[in-house]
């Protein structure tokens, strides 16, 4: 995968990852770490709480939403975030596919320091029925094309 640079970036850009697939093994396990409630770490006390089900944390639906960003945006310099929001569409549960779709919806250039500017991704994971888990828009730092490297 070739690396970009802010000034390879326009609005519309679209990346899409692979899929990971999450069992109860890893929920259980990022929870008993991350998030211990009963609802991600225990599959018979979930039974009795909102979800009726051992869920994901939301939070490790965010971290694979990073990695799968990771693997995906080819962004020379990283994926370094300014800011961002997240929500939550609906539970991640055992054995959902999951993959996040990418867009660029803006870009800001910097007034004070020309080379760079605030990329904003919106970026979307969906399980295998197309159904949004979590939405995270993110405002990234992203700086152009090195001189030395301009052909």
């Amino acid at each position: 995968m070739d690396k970009i640079y802010l000034n390879d970036l326009t609005v519309g850009t679209t990346w899409t990852s692979r899929e990971h697939t999450l069992t109860e093994a890893d929920i259980i396990e990022f929870a008993q770490q991350y998030d211990p409630q009963p609802f991600h770490t225990d599959p018979e006390r979930a039974k009795d709480s909102f979800f009726g089900t051992l869920v994901s944390s939301g939070w490790q639906t965010a971290c694979l939403t990073m990695r799968l960003m990771v693997e995906t945006i080819p962004i020379a310099t990283g994926l370094i975030g300014a800011s961002g929001s997240v929500k939550w569409g609906r539970p991640t549960y055992p054995n959902d596919r999951i993959h996040v779709v990418a867009k660029v919806v803006d870009i800001k250039r910097s007034t004070s320091k020309p080379n760079q500017g605030i990329v904003t991704v919106q970026i979307h994971t969906i399980n295998q029925d197309g159904e949004f888990a979590q939405q995270f828009t993110c405002n990234m730092l992203a700086f152009d094309r090195p001189e030395a490297d301009v052909k």
